[in-house]
């Protein structure tokens, strides 16, 4: 098994040869998307050619093995076709407004977001007793680094979620806490009381 670093200098060369005058960014007009050890092709036609390039250079020049399992062609224009890269997922859906188009929707992928809520988990367990404006404030700092990186695209509905997961999740950690369990003042919910306690959501 390669090391990520290693592959990362291979694929580096590989993406030299990919943007070469004779390579697939000039014959099949393709974009190559890397972040490391990992990378996306973008062309308006997958061929037997543009395949047997990268297998024939992977798995031929470089000695790599391609994981078939991870490997496949996504036709993001046929219906429920959808592609998973970096955290987020793409997927053409039906225009919000009705009209006769679709539009590319970015937007945070199910696992990126399961493991925000395994973090913030993680988060609350490791802190029983820390006072409570300390352990918003390091909720907060969670929720802000993981808004920054998914602001872009479409993120509503999932900073929903991660918004009512992180107050029904504050509160079942407050009201569990074994010395002082967590109370809010007469006729406040416990949302509202997390808000004025600093609690910043997405």
């Amino acid at each position: 098994m390669i090391s990520p670093l290693l592959a990362n200098v291979y694929l580096h060369w590989f993406e030299h040869l990919f943007h070469r005058p004779d390579g697939p960014g000039a014959w099949a007009k393709a974009h190559l998307v890397r972040y490391a050890d990992d990378f996306v092709i973008l062309a308006r036609y997958q061929g037997s050619r543009l395949r047997d390039w990268v297998e024939q250079t992977l798995e031929g020049r470089f000695k790599l093995t391609i994981n078939r399992e991870k490997t496949r062609v996504v036709r993001l224009k046929e219906a429920g076709a959808s592609l998973s890269f970096l955290g987020f997922t793409l997927r053409y859906d039906r225009d919000l407004r009705g009209r006769d188009h679709r539009y590319l929707n970015v937007f945070p992928a199910k696992k990126s977001v399961a493991r925000l809520r395994e973090r913030l988990r993680a988060l609350l367990a490791a802190n029983p007793v820390t006072p409570i404006p300390t352990l918003i404030g390091r909720v907060n700092r969670l929720l802000y680094g993981w808004k920054r990186y998914f602001a872009w695209g479409y993120p509503r509905m999932a900073f929903r979620a991660v918004n009512r997961y992180a107050v029904e999740a504050l509160t079942r950690h407050l009201q569990r806490r074994s010395q002082r369990p967590f109370r809010p003042p007469e006729g406040v919910s416990y949302y509202a009381q997390l808000q004025r306690l600093g609690l910043r959501l997405l």
